[in-house]
């Protein structure tokens, strides 16, 4: 079994009714636009990564696409 490391989660979700990015409990980077939350998810993110720790961003309410083969 191999052994996955913590990752860094950035989950962008709706605080105080705007959007905002979530880590670890604390809420930065609201804003009305969630075009302007997710970039600001995405800037913390890449800091994470870049100093080495693995990292994840999610968004809420939104999905990825599944392919279905018949």
């Amino acid at each position: 079994m191999r052994d996955v490391p913590d990752r860094a989660v950035f989950t962008v979700t709706r605080h105080d009714g705007q959007w905002a990015v979530e880590h670890s409990g604390e809420y930065f980077g609201h804003s009305i636009d969630k075009e302007v939350a997710k970039a600001s998810a995405n800037k913390r993110a890449r800091a994470a990564q870049d100093s080495g720790r693995p990292c994840l961003v999610r968004v809420y309410g939104e999905q990825g696409y599944y392919g279905v083969t018949a």
